[in-house]
């Protein structure tokens, strides 16, 4: 089909038998080239007319010749390039990439054209100078990998969490950047198997960190953590490391007290909505309530609390969430802080009794 069809026709190079048909559906690029360069302006004549819908009859076609396999260039579907010099600046990128790395181009932003590239799975942006990311990149339907390493991140979008890489992301590299959190949406990205959030300022890691149940592979080192969010219990890595952070020392006698005695209406009904699954959403609820509900804390009974609960860090080896771990420390230790809830005191004071009694 040609008729309204043909979005641009690049004819620079007409004279040296090559020329270029752009189709919008399917979006393609029609390369030619060796052709016969009057046969070639007949053709694309042609074609004009017929994007146009006028008759083409009139025009002296050649016969269609079959072209040898040698002659038809295939669509390109990785490019490499590391130096601004090489960037592109006048020529578009070809709309079959399925590989783009753009690396040490000192690129402060990321190039639309390379946001209409509907087709990738690989997109190497490292070693650049971007600040910020486009909430379009998360139209990148089939985007499997994303490396952003080595830019000036200080932070990742919680639109794009929300976008398709939910579904599709499974490699994502955003070390050597400022960040120093994370969105609650993060964990939305839940086809991650390879994390690497190395030397960044991260002061924590998301909350429902343990919703990724594809990760396999997380790296965290040298950032700023003193503990680890509860939720990271859930995880089952195959490698994991976490070296560098300035981990506080857990005591679980010295417990952060939040709690409101009595209980809030609005605490027993979130409790209640969490414990009994109640379904909810932004058509219930305002939606910061929802946001609340989604981070609900849950205490080591089983039960949900929201804003009043008893907060402290214990220890945890490593190895009971990852086959292999790289050392927290220089010390050879395995073991980190990570938060642990109650929502009463008399679960704190079972937890308490219990500890002591081990440790007695």
């Amino acid at each position: 089909q040609v008729q309204q069809n043909v979005e641009r026709l690049f004819t620079r190079f007409v004279e040296e038998g090559k020329a270029t048909v752009r189709l919008r559906e399917p979006a393609v690029d029609l390369c030619l080239s060796k052709a016969n360069v009057i046969n070639l302006k007949t053709f694309l004549s042609a074609v004009r007319l017929a994007n146009q819908g006028n008759d083409t009859g009139v025009l002296p076609l050649s016969p269609l010749v079959p072209a040898k396999n040698s002659d038809v260039e295939k669509p390109k579907t990785k490019m490499i390039i590391t130096s601004r010099r090489d960037y592109p600046l006048t020529k578009s990128f070809p709309f079959s990439l399925e590989h783009l790395q753009t690396s040490y181009c000192k690129l402060a932003r990321i190039d639309s054209r390379v946001l209409c590239l509907k087709k990738l799975r690989k997109l190497d942006l490292s070693h650049n100078h971007i600040k910020q990311l486009p909430p379009t990149l998360g139209d990148l339907v089939c985007l499997q990998e994303l490396d952003l390493h080595d830019n000036h991140l200080e932070a990742f979008s919680g639109a794009l969490c929300s976008s398709s890489l939910q579904k599709s992301l499974q490699f994502l590299d955003l070390s050597q950047n400022q960040i120093q959190a994370l969105p609650i949406e993060f964990c939305q990205l839940r086809g991650l198997v390879q994390l690497r959030l190395d030397d960044n300022a991260l002061l924590r890691l998301p909350c429902r960190i343990g919703q990724l149940s594809h990760l396999r592979f997380l790296s965290a080192a040298r950032n700023k953590l003193p503990f680890l969010p509860s939720d990271f219990r859930k995880l089952s890595l195959e490698n994991l490391d976490l070296f560098g952070n300035p981990f506080e020392q857990p005591n679980p006698l010295v417990p952060n007290i939040q709690l409101k005695i009595p209980l809030t209406l609005l605490e027993c009904a979130a409790r209640a909505a969490v414990n009994h699954r109640i379904p909810y959403g932004c058509h219930l609820l305002p939606s910061h309530l929802c946001k609340d509900l989604e981070v609900a804390k849950t205490c080591r009974c089983g039960s949900a609390c929201l804003s009043s609960f008893i907060q402290i860090t214990v220890t945890m080896n490593l190895h009971h969430v990852a086959h292999t771990v790289v050392l927290v420390d220089n010390m050879g230790g395995t073991e980190a802080p990570i938060l642990c809830y109650f929502c009463s005191l008399d679960c704190y004071s079972q937890f308490l009794d219990r500890h002591l009694q081990s440790n007695g």
